[in-house]
Parts: structure tokens; C-alpha cells; sequence
């Protein structure tokens, strides 16, 4: 939750190569006070069976750059296991995921909540700032 002193930040993680929110995502939250600060990890999550993480930590007073980082090659790694397991015919040798892990960074203002989806397949990624 937002305050006049803090902003916050919730997330989601859908699955366009399937159409579904990606559960079990792990997610990691770090924040800096100004552009040239430190980082500071202030926990983490995974996404639950609708993709969202409910409980990331609260944002620190004066934080003015959030990274939010996404572990995407455990869950394509699962779901490529998962496939193969149904149709092992079909096996393939190349990586399940072109990109590993997603790391996206943004500047906040406090008081404000900032939603920042995270739309995902194999072989790309997008976010924006939504509602």
C-alpha cells in the first residue's frame, strides 16, 4: 500500500504462448534511493495459480528506482518437462527459455502504486505500467 511517503508496486505474470497467468514464478524486489544508489533487496515471492504476487515487501521511504526481477527459466523448464512427459516423441534439445531471467526497472514517485505486469513466452517479453 502506497502512502504520501512511499509508492508501491504489485505484479503479474501471464503466459502469452498459452494464454494463462504463469504460476510459480519466482520474483525478487530491490530498491535505490537516486540513480546512482546502492541496491537493496528487500525480499521476494512467487506467483500464485493466477500469476500474481500478493505479498512483495513495502517499499522503503525515499526509494526512487524499483527493479523487479523475474526467474522465467525455472517455470518454462517445468512446463518443457511437462510436454515432453505427455508427448516424449517429441523431445527437443534446445534451451526452453531464451531468456532466463527478466529484469525490469522503473522509477517511482511516492504515493503513487505501480502495477507492472509482465507479459512472457519463450523466446520474448513485454511490460508496461498498467492499473
Amino acid at each position: 500500500m502506497s502512502t504520501s511517503t512511499t509508492a508501491s508496486v504489485s505484479t503479474h505474470v501471464l503466459d502469452t504462448s498459452i494464454g494463462r497467468p504463469a504460476g510459480g514464478v519466482a520474483v525478487r524486489l530491490f530498491a535505490r534511493g537516486g540513480q546512482g544508489g546502492d541496491w537493496q533487496a528487500l525480499g521476494g515471492s512467487a506467483t500464485d495459480a493466477d500469476g500474481r504476487c500478493k505479498d512483495l515487501p513495502a517499499l522503503p521511504e525515499g526509494t526512487t528506482h524499483v527493479r523487479l526481477d523475474f526467474e522465467v527459466e525455472p517455470y518454462f523448464a517445468k512446463k518443457q518437462a511437462d510436454a515432453q512427459q505427455d508427448a516424449p516423441a517429441n523431445r527437443d534439445s534446445g534451451p526452453a527459455v531464451f531468456f532466463p531471467e527478466v529484469a525490469i526497472t522503473f522509477a517511482v514517485v511516492p504515493g503513487e502504486h505501480y502495477h507492472v505486469p509482465l507479459l512472457l513466452n519463450p523466446f520474448g517479453y513485454s511490460v508496461y505500467r498498467g492499473s
